[in-house]
């Protein structure tokens, strides 16, 4: 995902690293480096989806394994993924043993302000260990998820312009937070503003530092959601676009990226009615930085590359699928320094495939996460 595909090639892996890769033309051998034979299959960097709620929903359970939604505040950007995440959940181990070796785990959209999202790995026992950048990225959500959850207490935001006016208010305390913090680091005979948790948590985003990841189907909140934005100084991300191909040439305009999906599933709501797999193909075409995400677990994330192949079936170009679920997604949530490609000094998060990956018949063989085999096919152990 770097530049081309290298037809009969190698990788070398130190530690956690990829130290080396190219040609086997190139290759030295060394008797004392250990080979791994990948028997004419393909290889591609770890999978990433920059969308999900791994470990928060845990599989077969209701309310008791339910950690998503803390929805009794509609602004609560304290809250921190890490700590309601369960790496023991199996969701994990599928997502592994599909080739996803990375996600970035989001608060769920009842809330205005959600709270603080993670990037962390697929392969471990204890979240701590599997961290890769927490914070990542803080959650807004525009749109019915906030009206509807609190439209049923009889509390607000119950219209979308409450929803807008909670996030403006918070922003603007944020920045006097942090002006009072500057002014009184620099004046001796100034005290530090009260510690407030929640000004704390969003002191980064309005100081540019963390990324906005804006949950938003419609285009009108999505366009609202820019305008708050550019009056904070927020970095956005929009998360879901459902509507972003409709104007897909203004969201190329504002250089604005997109987290496209899932599309794999029903429109269960009414800002879903203009739901489509052809929508992360036209976002591409039409210059919007586009990755693919499953809302794991709206569709579980094992079927991420699945939801890349179904794109391409609606139109998106192979390649743009692949970068996708891989370096593109890297490079929106600013993790392409450390995963997304086959490069020497990134991490060695690597996938081989009995097949080309897009292929519905192909099959993981090995998955190599941090430079450990975190899963390898039964039936290829003595390979």
């Amino acid at each position: 995902m770097e530049d081309h595909a290298i037809e009969n090639g190698f990788v070398l892996v130190q530690d956690s690293k990829i130290i080396d890769c190219g040609s086997m033309e190139e290759w030295t051998n060394d008797p004392e480096i250990e080979v791994i034979d990948a028997c004419g299959g393909v290889i591609t960097p770890g999978l990433l989806d920059v969308h999900s709620h791994l470990g928060l929903y845990e599989d077969s359970l209701g309310f008791e394994g339910a950690d998503g939604n803390e929805d009794t505040d509609p602004v609560t950007p304290q809250l921190r993924a890490i700590d309601g995440v369960n790496p023991m959940e199996r969701a994990f181990r599928e997502s592994l043993e599909a080739g996803v070796t990375a996600v970035v785990v989001s608060p769920g959209s009842a809330n205005a302000i959600g709270g603080q999202m993670a990037a962390i790995r697929t392969d471990g026992r204890r979240i701590d260990d599997m961290i890769l950048r927490a914070p990542i990225g803080m959650k807004f959500a525009f749109g019915e998820n906030p009206k509807s959850v609190y439209h049923d207490k009889e509390e607000t935001p119950v219209t979308r312009m409450a929803t807008a006016a909670l996030i403006r208010e918070n922003l603007r305390k944020a920045q006097e937070y942090h002006e009072n913090k500057v002014h009184a680091l620099e004046h001796e005979d100034e005290q530090l503003p009260d510690f407030d948790a929640k000004l704390e948590a969003l002191e980064p985003v309005v100081t540019g530092e963390l990324p906005a990841h804006i949950h938003a189907h419609r285009a009108d909140d999505m366009f609202t959601a820019l305008r708050i934005c550019h009056e904070f100084g927020v970095k956005p991300i929009l998360v879901h676009g459902t509507e972003g191909h409709l104007v897909a040439d203004l969201l190329a305009e504002e250089g604005v990226p997109v987290i496209s999906g899932p599309f794999m599933t029903d429109r269960s709501k009414p800002e879903l009615q203009n739901l489509t797999e052809a929508a992360p193909g036209l976002l591409t075409r039409a210059g919007v930085p586009v990755a693919i995400t499953t809302d794991h677990p709206e569709i579980p994330v094992k079927f991420l590359r699945l939801a890349a192949a179904v794109a391409v079936q609606a139109g998106m170009d192979e390649n743009e699928a692949l970068c996708a679920i891989t370096i593109n997604s890297a490079k929106i949530v600013g993790l392409d320094d450390r995963i997304g490609s086959i490069c020497p000094g990134k991490d060695a998060d690597l996938v081989l495939w009995s097949g080309h990956p897009l292929d519905f018949r192909s099959h993981v063989q090995l998955v190599i996460c941090a430079g450990k085999i975190a899963y390898r096919r039964k039936n290829d152990e003595n390979n």
